[in-house]
């Protein structure tokens, strides 16, 4: 049987009921997570302009703008959703193929799913599906190689787990599920181009994903046929197209015993997943040096991380929010200025603060072979600092706050949901993160 009809008949036969219940309880705190940074972003003027573009060019629908009272189309309120949700660079990541599956899986399936009246129950066994789906791809096109060739695994593994957790609301057939997947293969796409001039497009990659594998169950369940060699296929392939070491067993290794959403770092700060073992590193050195002493910083990292916040000009001299949030020289020095990394630390007027601007250019990257040898299973670094009263601080992170391996506690994960959750729905923030809790029990999904 070939990989991507595995991956369909998986996704075909899967049940509430046989679910593990750390599954279930997981599939729960992904989605109030991902509501809740999408809720954060709320006020953003990128968001709105998308919004406001869509909603001029398709009308109204039935389906929800998480925390923004807009009713959109099912496709564009996706696209909105997902754009939200990647907007403050706060959305949970799978390390293992260095996807944040969330960002684009759950606003296609909550749109689908109130599109065609599903339970909460429903919804939720779908997203496990589209989880299942994303991280399997990404695996098997293999992280560093995929990322070498610039593209942006979050997009062009997402659309797959898009089309799953739409196949499986719509009651797909396992030949149609095959179609969806092969069809959303042939539009994956997404380019880490952005990174090179600052463009603002990331969020546009999230935005495809969703709407893409929604066309693709749908267009699937109407009759049209998509490649099931898509992954493999010797003259249009993905996998070969997209990566130098990829490996087609990884797609259904592992399938009903090995459950990819329980590895989902949660981000506790607002940036480039690959700059947080510096802050971390940053916030445990900080109590024993005064920034002004600080005469150099170096930091040893693997080779992606170095590559994705490093290396650009928009990681070296850092202007505007967009370039601090892949800088991890700008990450770092705001961690030791401020002794936190959070929203705050983000303004476009904190960017280009002097103290900040002056700091920065002290902190040197470089690639290590143990931190890449170690890459995707740890995103580590070590740090170095040297002072002005010729101290030398030395301090390493092999597993960042918020991994698998060094987990946010519950009350840091009730705290961030709320804290986000209150930016756009201030004093019913309870309220909202009750109706995302009971999700199982409810018979269609709630207005957010």
């Amino acid at each position: 049987m070939a990989e991507l009809r595995e991956l369909a008949r998986f996704v075909h036969d899967l049940t509430w009921e046989e679910l593990p219940e750390s599954v279930r309880q997981t599939a729960v705190l992904r989605v109030l997570d991902l509501v809740s940074v999408s809720m954060g972003a709320v006020n953003d003027g990128l968001a709105r302009t998308a919004l406001d573009s869509y909603r001029q060019r398709s009308g109204t629908g039935p389906c929800s703008v998480w925390g923004m009272d807009q009713l959109l189309p099912m496709a564009e309120a996706a696209r909105v959703n997902a754009m939200l949700a990647h907007t403050l660079e706060l959305d949970d990541v799978h390390t293992a193929s260095k996807t944040h599956g969330s960002a684009s899986i759950i606003p296609a399936a909550w749109a689908c799913g109130e599109y065609l009246g599903s339970t909460g129950r429903e919804f939720l066994l779908a997203a496990i599906c589209g989880y299942e789906v994303t991280a399997r791809i990404g695996m098997a096109l293999g992280v560093a190689a995929h990322r070498k060739k610039g593209w942006h695994a979050t997009a062009t593994c997402g659309v797959f787990g898009c089309a799953a957790a739409a196949a499986k609301l719509l009651g797909l057939t396992v030949d149609e599920t095959v179609s969806a997947l092969g069809m959303a293969g042939t539009q994956s796409a997404g380019l880490w181009a952005f990174l090179g001039d600052g463009a603002s497009c990331k969020v546009l990659h999230t935005a495809h994903a969703a709407a893409c594998g929604l066309d693709a169950a749908f267009l699937a369940g109407a009759g049209m046929t998509g490649p099931e060699h898509i992954l493999e296929a010797g003259d249009g392939g993905l996998l070969a197209a997209m990566s130098d070491c990829h490996d087609l067993s990884r797609v259904s290794a592992g399938l009903g015993e090995t459950w990819e959403i329980l590895n989902m770092d949660v981000k506790p700060y607002p940036c480039c997943r690959s700059a947080h073992c510096a802050v971390d590193c940053a916030l445990a050195l900080r109590n024993r040096v005064e920034p002004e002493k600080i005469e150099s910083i170096f930091i040893k990292t693997y080779q992606v991380g170095y590559r994705q916040c490093a290396v650009s000009e928009g990681c070296r001299n850092p202007r505007t929010p967009l370039d601090a949030k892949f800088s991890t020289p700008y990450a770092v020095a705001a961690a030791f200025l401020e002794g936190k990394v959070t929203m705050d630390e983000f303004a476009p007027e904190r960017v280009l603060r002097a103290d900040i601007q002056e700091l920065l250019h002290k902190v040197r990257v470089q690639e290590d072979e143990k931190f890449t040898g170690e890459y995707p299973k740890h995103w580590g670094c070590a740090m170095e600092v040297e002072t002005a009263d010729g101290r030398t601080l030395r301090t390493e992170v092999r597993d960042a706050s918020g991994s698998v391996m060094n987990p946010l506690s519950p009350e840091q994960m009730a705290a961030k949901a709320e804290n986000f959750i209150g930016i756009a729905r201030p004093g019913r923030e309870r309220e909202v993160m009750r109706s995302v809790m009971e999700l199982p029990e409810a018979g269609r999904l709630p207005r957010l």
